[in-house]
């Protein structure tokens, strides 16, 4: 993967640029006076997930019929592609096998374990009930893999095809024209202090101008919220809903596992007001991947989805699982998309689109969606070609037709089959009515019906959250290592890091303002009336209301602190928080989670070499050098 540094070597004068910096180290940054670096490509893709991956591979697949060579650049906030993707998943391959016919001839390929089972349990505290599972849950034909790894070599072969893949680059802002439409995206700057002053690292966003802009950021990403709002996207269609999912990754003693079972759950730990389920995937190499979705509609403020996943884990199947010789050896959390077809909103905007869950195209019966993801960045990458066959000089790029061609496809039937099942489970019957609707419509009707449940009130998850004194506090049960632990254990096994001394990314912020009322308002309301929820939903401990009776920005002796350092990207803050303050926003350029599986290689190779090191100590010969630099 290419680096800064061989970026800087790609673009003239950028180099020049970042060295002069040190002399106005520690001044404040103003973005309106720095001198950008602007690079013209082609297409600009946002995000190396599935989607973005997928969209610029098809893309260089089309330049023999365009009859030229197109530039494509993907920006990827991770280190390294992969790197924010949670292992663990089952995929149907279908769209795989449209873009990549002959995928299964590489040697690299990543999809070695193919799904043998599929089952379905319902849980109560002591027991595991077997159930019939809806037929869109059924896996033959899949799939389960490493998404990590996947999405990795999804990015190999795109560079083998001639595609610049930027790792450590976030696209943190838009780049608009004189008349509003989409010019392209700007990275974000690195080598900012926590007071927003330059350092002596100091290195300026830079703007990749393309004549096509295409987000695949993931759920609820910053620059599709901003689009979204900014060109309307959602006028005709309802709110997306979201469900937090947490993952971990077991190496189970061999007698517990069977590879290619794949089991799915409902009911404990979760009461019959709170949507949601969870999984067990058998992957190759003795792994398993197990976890909990939760949807976000949740109305308890006292609910905590890490420690509910916890406790799911010393239910008697689950302990059994785990038991004997098992070591847990990865941990992550995602907000994912489940408000389905009548969420999805319009795609594409003047000079761009949006692609994959940047717009939402997950299956929730399924719990799936990658499939989906790269299917509709296969039909933009055609729609992006057919746009820049046409003369530049005819305006921002029309990519209505990739909206056109997306409703025609097997993503909108496969969205089309399923549309009412999640909605059904906001019925006054709630949970047990979402059952018995979807077990009809899932095994019966398949979606031929002339109705569709649709959020007419308009209701956002975070407005769905009730105020605490509606209900009692939740006693959840103490860590009992090694099946559960405490959060902050969890948190080293996701390899997250940010730099200490940067902005903050996690901002209090509502209508572009920012200050100690604000604040202080913020600590007010969510301490009073919801309990301080964003300190139990965080999935990485990052909220925290203390004890301050002296802070300026504090409420009732109370003031937020936000540990940014350990924030892994999940979103959920943005999305549940009631108050509707809290901003995610990129951090530097390569910050966040570690969730591929080379980060565990190399902690292995480097504990290796130590003890080597360590090893040979004794028989080594110290020899002072006499050289200076």
């Amino acid at each position: 993967m290419l680096t800064r540094t061989v970026l800087r070597s790609r673009i003239p004068y950028l180099n020049r640029l970042l060295h002069s910096s040190s002399r106005i180290s520690r001044h404040l940054f103003d973005p309106s006076t720095v001198e950008r670096v602007s690079e013209d490509v082609d297409v600009c893709i946002v995000g190396a997930g599935p989607a973005g991956l997928s969209t610029a591979i098809r893309l260089k697949q089309l330049e023999q019929n365009l009859g030229k060579e197109l530039r494509v650049v993907v920006l990827e906030k991770g280190a390294e592609v992969g790197s924010h993707i949670l292992s663990g998943a089952v995929i149907e391959p279908r769209a795989l096998d449209e873009l990549l016919p002959d995928w299964a001839l590489r040697d690299d390929h990543p999809l070695t374990q193919s799904a043998t089972s599929s089952h379905m349990r319902f849980l109560t505290k002591s027991l595991s009930i077997p159930i019939p599972h809806p037929p869109q849950m059924s896996n033959r034909g899949n799939y389960i893999v490493s998404l990590s790894r996947f999405t990795a070599w999804l990015g190999s072969i795109a560079e083998e095809m001639g595609v610049e893949v930027y790792p450590g680059f976030a696209g943190a802002g838009v780049v608009y024209t004189d008349d509003g439409s989409v010019a392209g995206v700007r990275t974000n700057e690195v080598g900012l202090d926590r007071l927003g002053c330059m350092k002596e690292s100091f290195e300026p966003g830079m703007e990749f101008r393309a004549r096509v802009t295409l987000i695949a950021e993931g759920a609820h990403g910053s620059i599709a919220k901003e689009l979204i709002e900014k060109f309307d996207l959602r006028r005709h269609s309802d709110p997306q809903t979201y469900g937090i999912g947490l993952k971990e990754v077991w190496r189970v003693d061999p007698t517990q596992y069977r590879p290619g079972e794949v089991v799915h759950t409902m009911g404990w730990p979760l009461d019959f007001r709170t949507y949601g389920g969870g999984w067990v995937y058998h992957m190759a190499d003795g792994l398993v991947s197990l976890g909990l979705v939760i949807g976000l509609d949740y109305a308890n403020p006292y609910l905590s989805p890490y420690k509910e996943f916890q406790r799911m884990k010393h239910h008697p199947y689950f302990a059994e699982l785990l038991s004997g010789n098992s070591t847990r050896i990865a941990y992550g959390g995602r907000s994912l998309n489940e408000g389905g077809l009548q969420s999805v909103p319009q795609l594409y905007f003047p000079g761009g689109a949006l692609v994959g869950c940047s717009a939402g195209f997950v299956n929730v019966a399924k719990i799936k969606g990658t499939h989906n993801a790269m299917k509709s960045g296969m039909l933009a990458a055609e729609a992006a070609a057919a746009a820049l066959s046409q003369e530049p000089s005819s305006g921002p790029a029309d990519m209505s037709r990739y909206e056109t061609a997306l409703k025609t496809s097997w993503v909108w039937s496969d969205l089309n089959e399923v549309r009412n099942l999640r909605e059904s489970f906001h019925t006054p019957l709630g949970i047990w009515g979402g059952i018995m609707y979807s077990g009809v419509d899932s095994l019966l009707l398949k979606g031929r019906t002339p109705w569709t449940f649709r959020n007419r009130a308009r209701l956002t998850d975070s407005q769905r959250t009730q105020p605490a004194y509606r209900f009692l506090p939740i006693n959840y049960p103490p860590p009992q290592p090694p099946l559960s632990t405490d959060l902050l254990t969890s948190l080293t096994l996701t390899g997250t890091n940010h730099a200490e001394d940067q902005p903050v990314h996690l901002r209090v912020r509502k209508d572009g303002n920012e200050n100690t009322a604000l604040r202080k308002l913020h600590v007010q309301r969510n301490l009073s009336e919801y309990a301080g929820l964003l300190q139990r939903a965080c999935p990485a401990g990052v909220y925290e209301y203390v004890e301050d009776e002296t802070a300026a920005d504090g409420w009732n002796g109370h003031k937020l602190v936000i540990n940014s350092q350990n924030c892994i990207h999940c979103k959920l803050c943005d999305i549940k928080v009631p108050t509707q303050d809290i901003t995610w926003t990129v951090p530097e350029g390569g910050g966040g989670p570690k969730y591929s599986e080379c980060l565990l290689l190399t902690i292995f190779i480097v504990m290796a070499y130590l003890i080597l090191v360590i090893k040979l100590l004794p028989d080594c010969k110290i020899v002072q050098s006499s050289s200076t630099l």
